[in-house]
């Protein structure tokens, strides 16, 4: 074995990591630092210091980082519009760096030789925390216990810590995994692999069933400024209680769930369910808030971008030179992207019911049907010969060679 004396892991006392913690002792005995990081969570994490001290930590960071996470990750992420293949508005994928530089923090503070992450072999996770270890510590030893230990499942883990009594949050009869923090909480494996099988209602934490939600719609205005939402309901709001108090608004009326098969980075497609309602909602709403802000050319653009963005956070690659990049393309075309927009919220569904900037480029004069003095509808006719002179000279050219 290596000469490791410290090592600090990423501990959120689910499974994985309840019983890494006792696997670390026995392989490497060395002095283990758990680290749990509260990016919203929304349980209390003080319980989880004794239950890491009972069942093999030495020492216990829990670091609260639930307002950087709103404002260094969710609305970067919310201004680029990033979402990955159309539907994951990438919840787990901007916990995950945040979750890592704080355990670099943490492994440089106590001279650690090594980090270590509970994420599996299988999956997108291990990928998003290791690259974030090496752009940010790049000589510090990376264990990863699912690529090294015996245990072939998660039945596997169960049993393992049945036999240890260590506490764990799920058992055999409800083996699906899921991964709560402010933006979302997802839900994967499990019932949840058979795509025949409809979700479970009783599994959702954050919203109601849009059947259950209420019968009349509830409203909500949402104020922007350069992109970032400063607003609700016509009272300033700071970053974190905004975001903590537009999950139950949007929660409540059921709105921000998501049934997505995805593709996974490691190759493979998966199958994972989502409920994000803050954030569907803040990004239905700035969408529409720039469509009056930005002109078509950098709109059309900016689409090109959020694709992109969206990649690199999913496939972990946040703290990359590209990533800054585009933060700073992005930032530029936020300068205008200031003002209000309502909508209404109704079982599950986001209706815009009005939109406002003092930045909007939509000329209510110029856009009427009825009668106006600036467009001059000859014009047109000029224009569309020139725009379709290449479809009608290949037209004109494929005819002669047909009679030919």
């Amino acid at each position: 074995m290596e000469n490791i004396k410290t090592v600090v892991v990423a501990y959120s006392g689910g499974l994985d990591t309840s019983i890494i913690l006792r696997w670390l002792k026995e392989k490497y005995r060395c002095r283990v630092i758990a680290c749990a990081i509260d990016v919203g969570q929304g349980r209390e994490l003080k319980p989880l210091r004794k239950k890491a001290l009972s069942t093999g930590a030495d020492k216990v960071y829990i670091i609260d980082a639930k307002k950087e996470f709103v404002t260094d990750y969710i609305f970067p992420a919310l201004k680029a519009g990033a979402v990955y293949e159309e539907k994951y508005l990438l919840g787990t994928s901007l916990a995950r760096p945040l979750i890592a530089e704080k355990i670099i923090e943490i492994a440089k503070k106590e001279k650690a030789d090594a980090v270590c992450h509970g994420a599996t072999g299988k999956g997108n996770d291990q990928v998003r925390f290791e690259l974030t270890f090496k752009a940010l510590m790049p000589d510090v030893k990376i264990i990863a216990p699912w690529r090294e230990w015996e245990f072939k499942s998660r039945e596997d883990e169960i049993d393992y810590a049945l036999k240890h009594n260590i506490p764990i949050p799920v058992s055999k009869e409800k083996p699906y995994s899921s991964d709560a923090n402010l933006l979302h909480i997802s839900y994967e494996g499990g019932v949840l692999e058979d795509l025949e099988n409809e979700y479970d209602e009783s599994m959702f934490q954050m919203t109601v069933s849009p059947q259950k939600a209420p019968n009349r719609p509830e409203y909500v205005e949402i104020e922007f400024v350069k992109g970032i939402p400063v607003a609700l309901n016509g009272k300033k709001t700071g970053p974190l209680e905004l975001f903590e108090k537009l999950n139950k608004i949007a929660g409540r009326n059921g709105v921000g769930r998501v049934d997505l098969v995805e593709n996974r980075l490691v190759g493979m497609k998966s199958r994972g369910v989502y409920e994000t309602p803050a954030g569907t909602v803040l990004d239905f709403a700035l969408r529409e808030l720039e469509m009056l802000t930005l002109d078509r050319d950098t709109k059309h653009y900016k689409e090109l971008v959020s694709v992109k963005y969206a990649e690199l956070a999913y496939y972990g690659l946040w703290f990359t030179p590209l990533r800054e990049s585009l933060d700073a393309f992005v930032n530029e075309s936020m300068k205008t992207c200031s003002g209000a927009v309502k909508l209404k919220l109704y079982k599950g569904n986001i209706i815009v019911s009005s939109r406002k900037s003092k930045h909007s480029l939509y000329w209510e004069k110029l856009a009427t049907f009825g009668e106006e003095d600036i467009y001059n509808q000859k014009d047109a006719e000029g224009f569309i010969n020139l725009f379709g002179l290449p479809l009608k000279v290949k037209a004109i050219i494929n005819g002669k060679n047909r009679s030919k």
